[in-house]
């Protein structure tokens, strides 16, 4: 019944661009949905428990409207260990479903021998599976349903569906970053790496607003949420075992928008993990075993760098890329090398020819200087004239370059950037 209402963006999605076996909802259910929140979970049998008893927080009436999907997975490479959690979380989670009356909680097996997860995929997978089966069982004659990102080991609020729903029904853009918060650490230690790690987050945000980007706002997976036409148009969520929610937030941007979601606040874990390359488990994982100086901050001339860069281009749109690199060299030669080394020239001259109005030029521009070239520019920049630094060094002059005294500690600073985000 729901293939036969499915619009035709969604259904070519499905046809050309979703995974497809051996994965599948687990009792699919027998009704439709105004959205579905997609939740992957890797061991984490005891976390996930938490997460859904705070999910069913929320007003009946709107878990009633969502679907609540899990998929447990794994590779055939897992320990023992996490092969056990997720073959005693499969086992559990009908019993939780009646426990905490989540009778929208489904499940896919992304576990077992025949299901497991393919050899250097991870999490991207894991959330591209859920949130392509989801999309058959949504509503689409109502509204544009919703599909929103948790992690098995974050817990949400009880005006948190309310946040969402309320968001999107009037917000123009159709990716949102939800407000975050990390849960408090266990010891003093491991609170300490925690505030670091977040205020290195959301001071390179501040930096990016105030360099004047398009891209400053908080990719966090377990924050992340969008209307279902947004994520077909941006091709779905990516496959990368981490930074998946960094591309697919950049994706967003790019095809429907991406604003920040206010309203409520999702509260991450603080652990410590090694499961990826990057992120904040293996950040605070690595100030555990190195020391707080394992993570250094971007000097605020970076931003300044870029800053001046975007206003270059704003303000000469009529210019030609030749002149364009011109001008870089006189505000940074690691830009200029950087730019020339990426075609920007050539590009830029291709967008002119492309996009007539300045308006769509500006936004093909952001296109191509998007937030991985971004990210790419100041890491350049820090790596060749500007060593990172420590935060006492970084954080007030962007505080107050935004209007705002800077307090004294890292705890205190944090603080103040929660409030201001």
């Amino acid at each position: 019944m729901a293939e036969k209402i499915l619009p035709s963006n969604i259904s070519t999605y499905l046809a050309k661009r979703a995974v497809s076996d051996p994965w599948q909802i687990l009792q699919p259910p027998k009704r439709l949905f105004a959205g579905a929140v997609v939740i992957p979970s890797l061991a984490e049998f005891t976390n996930l428990r938490q997460t859904l008893q705070s999910l069913a927080g929320n007003p009946p009436e709107l878990l009633e409207r969502f679907m609540i999907l899990v998929v447990v997975n794994q590779r055939g490479d897992a320990s023992d260990a996490e092969k056990s959690d997720n073959r005693t979380t499969l086992e559990t989670l009908p019993e939780w479903q009646h426990k905490y009356g989540l009778e929208n909680l489904c499940w896919i097996d992304a576990a077992s021998p025949e299901t497991e997860l393919p050899h250097r995929q991870g999490v991207g997978l894991a959330r591209k599976i859920g949130l392509d089966l989801a999309l058959p069982h949504l509503d689409y004659v109502k509204s544009d349903p919703l599909l929103v990102c948790l992690d098995a080991d974050t817990l949400v609020q009880p005006d948190y569906l309310q946040a969402i729903q309320s968001h999107f029904s009037t917000s123009p853009q159709g990716g949102a970053s939800i407000s975050y918060r990390h849960r408090p650490a266990a010891d003093p230690e491991g609170q300490k790496f925690i505030d670091r790690y977040e205020l290195f987050l959301r001071i390179y945000v501040l930096g990016l607003e105030l360099a004047v980007s398009p891209y400053a706002f908080h990719s966090v997976g377990s924050a992340m949420a969008c209307r279902a036409s947004a994520y077909v148009a941006g091709g779905g969520m990516n496959r990368r075992m981490a930074g998946e929610d960094f591309y697919f937030l950049q994706q967003l941007h790019k095809t429907s928008g991406v604003a920040d979601l206010k309203g409520t606040v999702v509260h991450p874990s603080p652990r410590s993990s090694q499961r990826v390359p990057f992120g904040t488990g293996r950040a605070v994982g690595d100030m555990l075993i190195e020391g707080e100086n394992r993570l250094l901050f971007y000097q605020p001339v970076v931003f300044s760098i870029l800053g001046e860069w975007l206003a270059c281009v704003t303000g000469n749109l009529d210019a030609e890329g030749s002149f364009l690199l011109e001008r870089s060299m006189g505000i940074s030669p690691v830009l200029h090398n950087f730019l020339e080394q990426a075609g920007f020239g050539e590009s830029w001259d291709g967008l002119k020819t492309h996009n007539q109005d300045e308006t769509r030029l500006l936004t093909a521009f952001h296109g191509w200087f998007d937030a991985f070239r971004t990210m790419r520019l100041i890491h350049l920049l820090s790596e060749h004239d500007y060593p990172r630094v420590s935060p006492e060094k970084a954080v007030p002059p962007l505080l107050e370059q935004a209007g705002y005294e800077c307090p004294g500690g890292i705890s205190e600073q944090l603080e103040l950037l929660r409030k201001m985000q």
